[in-house]
């Protein structure tokens, strides 16, 4: 897929049932049949997008990204605790799509009527546990807590309007959940194009090359994305000459999500294992590193998936730029440093097994940090934000 295929080609890559992904050109007719393990997946026209929650009042569907790539299956979220789980079970990830799904599912279940039986005050309380509740999900993602921070004052303030009733009450609080959508979309193209452009007037080259670990894309936000929001500006404006991406174990995130997404989107790409991102910054011509973030805390230290401080120090090896693409809200200046952050320990399955099969012998132990925490010294390249590009004491 080195070259990038016409809009009307029905080889245009996206969501579907089926054995995975066929990254060749289809069989000849009269040449070799393909083999029934691999049937032919079926595929969308180019102009669809990918979607990791579909939302209208009172319905709220979310792609189970556990399944991708060999199937596309969106799952109902009827209410807050479904929410919970979603999250938590990781069909859906990415903080800025945990919050969104987070006060999405809280709006979906006032507009059922929750909470609505003990008055104003009454309804008030609803939403804050419900909001308290939401953060235990998966707590290093910062942008649940700052969303149910911000909802949950601002629910604060609408309830103490004399005028306000439970009833205006609930479609204030589900207008601002709504609003998020819209408002996370407008911020990751305007941290795409930051980025793109902070990249460019660094680079000696008229195109370049980035690696990226984990997924930053679609799938982790309501759209469009960050890191690969960055990668899809350059492509977008003919400068991006190839994208390196990890695998990311022990989850696969980089493997299922970001080679779906850049294959999808016809980006030159090719996937590397986490222990080739030395090697492949030092003979693949790699331009810069672009990650994303779960929290950037004071200084300027960010944790993300873990990996990502490895990459970190292999490219100040190197004297390769390291940005740090995320949008504001994952900013925490409560926390004073990296240290301070609390960092999520995942089930030992996800390490000792590949599709439910054990191939870690029995009897191990098992130490299995879904993040890792990246000092502010080895983000070189700066830290891209819907506001701009700022290196790390500038926050």
């Amino acid at each position: 897929f080195q070259r990038r295929r016409p809009a009307r080609d029905p080889a245009a890559l996206g969501p579907q049932r089926g054995a995975g992904l066929a990254l060749g050109p289809r069989q000849p007719r009269g040449g070799a049949p393909r083999p029934r393990s691999a049937p032919e997946p079926r595929r969308p026209p180019a102009a669809m997008s990918l979607e990791s929650l579909r939302y209208r009042r009172g319905a709220l569907r979310v792609l189970d990204q556990r399944l991708l790539p060999q199937r596309s299956c969106y799952e109902h979220i009827g209410g807050v605790r479904q929410g919970w789980e979603a999250i938590r079970a990781m069909k859906v990830r990415g903080a800025p799509a945990i919050a969104i799904v987070g006060c999405l599912s809280l709006a979906v279940e006032l507009h059922g009527g929750a909470g609505m039986g003990q008055g104003k005050a009454g309804l008030e309380t609803f939403i804050r546990d419900s909001l308290s509740y939401l953060v235990t999900a998966r707590p290093t993602a910062v942008n649940m807590a700052r969303a149910a921070e911000e909802l949950g004052a601002f629910a604060s303030r609408e309830a103490q309007r004399e005028e306000a009733t439970a009833e205006s009450l609930r479609e204030s609080v589900i207008q601002w959940a709504e609003a998020m959508l819209e408002k996370d979309l407008r911020d990751n193209r305007r941290i795409g194009e930051h980025g793109a452009r902070h990249l460019l007037q660094a680079s000696p080259r008229d195109t370049v090359t980035v690696l990226t670990h984990c997924n930053t894309g679609s799938l982790a936000t309501a759209g469009y994305g960050t890191a690969l929001g960055v990668i899809r500006s350059l492509h977008a404006l003919g400068r991006l000459e190839h994208v390196y991406c990890t695998e990311t174990r022990p989850y696969n995130q980089g493997a299922r999500l970001t080679a779906y997404e850049l294959v999808y989107e016809h980006i030159p790409a090719t996937l590397i294992a986490d222990s080739m991102v030395s090697v492949a910054m030092k003979e693949k011509g790699v331009s810069a590193v672009v990650v994303g973030a779960d929290r950037v805390v004071a200084n300027g230290d960010t944790a993300n998936k873990v990996g990502t401080y490895q990459l970190a120090i292999a490219a100040k090896h190197h004297g390769i730029p390291f940005y740090v693409a995320a949008p504001s809200t994952s900013c925490d200046p409560s926390l004073a440093e990296g240290a301070d952050i609390v960092i999520e320990e995942r089930p030992s399955q996800e390490l000792t097994d590949v599709n439910g099969v054990r191939i870690a012998a029995p009897g191990i132990g098992v130490w299995n940090p879904a993040f890792d925490v990246t000092p502010h010294e080895l983000i070189t390249g700066g830290i891209i934000t819907e506001l701009g590009v700022f290196r790390p004491e500038e926050l």
